[in-house]
């Protein structure tokens, strides 16, 4: 069956006015609404106006225009259905063989920064919607188009054979079902904001494809990557790579990490990840202070790490960097000079992140399961060192608080059972993902060494009994600070006392799993 007839009515205009015209030559009867009629009549293109089809004019500031049998009938019709046909010719009604529609700029809209909720809620498209699912699900004799990059294909197939194959109109309808699908997402998580319903009762995301990736975790295993529609600046999401090959799937995951430590931090402060916990953290007067902390606190383990840094990496920063085998420094910008030192290594990804600040706290963590997903609120949970409570009989000194607040921040981050040393403002030593505590606490002060007298310790959650801080007062640490709840605190706190240790519990645990 040719294509005779078609339905165009578009809020994203680009390449539409060279489309229409390419399908008039072909003689097909344009049909438009609004704006995109009256683009198409100003640039002398062929058009009737819906009016003319529906016979009632658009009202109510054009939220009812499309919404007729007249446009549904010639939508929904089975063509070889002989009642349909029949009912067709009886009611003087024709036929739309192709469907073009994109809709109301929603996203764009709840993005501004001053939006009203009257303003979003004009922006919700009504008709779009139900013009797409009626030729979607009429795909066996309906073309729908809703993404301007198939414009080609379709004029390809139509100035070829006079229609599209039934191959690309299936691929053309799931297209549209995913998209009205993530449009009513979009407005479904707006609403559910608004009226403060965080986990209801149906939970729907969506997610916008950024690239497909070689490979997951491993080359047997299929990736892509994917942004939500309003993710804000200072996120991998909306990085801007300035340097080097794509990233991977391994790249992106530990590339996160590292963002989420450094952002822990208001003074200069720079991270190394590897396999998503961090190797060395460092802050310091000045981002080179604190890339050569962050470098010195694992000088082995950095070797092919990721560097997260959120002030500018300047020069003599970047000449630091260039003497050591990178896979990514990312920071909110580089200067030029510094760029030009980096972009010296080949496959030395660079990402220019921008405001670092502007992330919310109102996050979600999605994790699959078989079967299902959990989703929590992430752990942006701030300490107040008001509330701190020194269980010991000794008082932490200014300095040991300094370096038990910085070792707090980053222990978070460490995959679960973590221990974190820390000393002079940097980590180092870092016990990650163990199945018991203390067999953390051996692995961080293993890797401290001789550093570890007079540094402290941090632990993501309680200890169950006192030998951990046994083992700490053996190797010389001053302070802990951890979070308290265990049935047994009364014996940590006993064996600090013994080996005059302070120790501080915060009352909140950092489970990273």
């Amino acid at each position: 069956m040719a294509i005779k007839r078609a339905l165009i009515s578009v809020s994203d205009k680009s390449g539409i006015v060279e489309f229409a015209s390419e399908l008039a030559k072909q003689g097909i009867e344009l049909i438009s609404t609004g704006g995109t009629y009256s683009l198409l009549k100003e640039k002398g293109v062929p058009v009737i106006n819906i009016s003319e089809v529906t016979s009632f004019p658009e009202i109510m500031d054009g939220r009812v225009k499309t919404l007729h049998p007249a446009v549904h009938s010639g939508l929904l019709a089975v063509r070889d259905n002989e009642e349909h046909q029949a009912q067709m010719k009886k009611l003087g009604l024709d036929y739309i063989d192709l469907v073009v529609v994109n809709l109301y700029p929603f996203a764009e809209t709840i993005a501004k920064p001053n939006v009203t909720y009257e303003d979003a809620i004009e922006n919700i498209d009504i008709g779009g919607p139900t013009m797409l699912r009626s030729a979607a699900k009429n795909h066996a004799f309906v073309t729908v188009v809703v993404d301007a990059g198939d414009y080609g294909q379709v004029l390809e197939e139509i100035n070829s054979a006079g229609d599209t194959s039934l191959a690309t109109r299936k691929r053309l309808a799931a297209k549209v079902f995913r998209h009205t699908a993530a449009y009513d997402s979009l407005i479904a998580n707006y609403l559910s904001e608004k009226t403060g319903e965080r986990t209801p009762e149906k939970y729907t995301v969506t997610y916008e494809k950024v690239q497909d990736l070689r490979y997951g975790e491993n080359p047997h295993q299929q990736a892509a990557f994917y942004r939500q529609p309003l993710a804000v600046a200072g996120t991998i999401a909306t990085a801007e790579k300035l340097h080097g090959k794509e990233l991977s799937y391994n790249n992106i995951n530990d590339a996160n990490a590292a963002l989420q430590i450094v952002k822990e931090f208001a003074e200069p402060a720079v991270v190394a990840v590897k396999h998503m916990n961090p190797c060395g953290v460092g802050i310091g007067e000045t981002i080179v202070e604190a890339y050569q902390k962050a470098y010195e606190a694992d000088p082995v383990s950095i070797f092919g790490g990721i560097i997260a840094a959120n002030r500018t990496i300047d020069e003599a920063c970047a000449q630091l960097m260039h003497e050591i085998f990178l896979e990514i420094i990312m920071a909110p910008d580089f200067t030029p000079e510094a760029e030009e030192i980096l972009k010296k290594k080949k496959n030395l990804r660079l990402l220019k992140l921008g405001d670092m600040g502007a992330s919310g706290k109102d996050r979600f963590n999605i994790t699959s399961v078989d079967g299902g997903m959990l989703v929590q609120e992430a752990d942006t949970y701030s300490l107040d060192p008001d509330q701190l409570k020194v269980v010991t009989e000794r008082q932490p000194t200014d300095e040991e608080l300094k370096q038990l607040l910085f070792a707090w921040k980053v222990v978070k981050h460490v995959k679960s059972n973590a221990i974190l040393l820390a000393a002079d403002n940097m980590t180092i030593g870092v016990g990650a993902g163990q199945m018991n505590r203390v067999g953390a606490a051996k692995i961080a002060i293993e890797q401290a060494g001789e550093r570890a007298k007079g540094s402290v310790l941090a632990s993501d959650a309680f200890f169950p009994m006192g030998d951990t801080v046994e083992l700490a007062a053996k190797h010389g640490i001053t302070a802990i600070i951890q979070p308290g709840g265990s049935i047994k605190d009364e014996e940590s706190i006993r064996a600090a006392n013994e080996n005059g240790i302070t120790m501080i519990m915060t009352g909140v645990r950092h489970f990273k799993h």
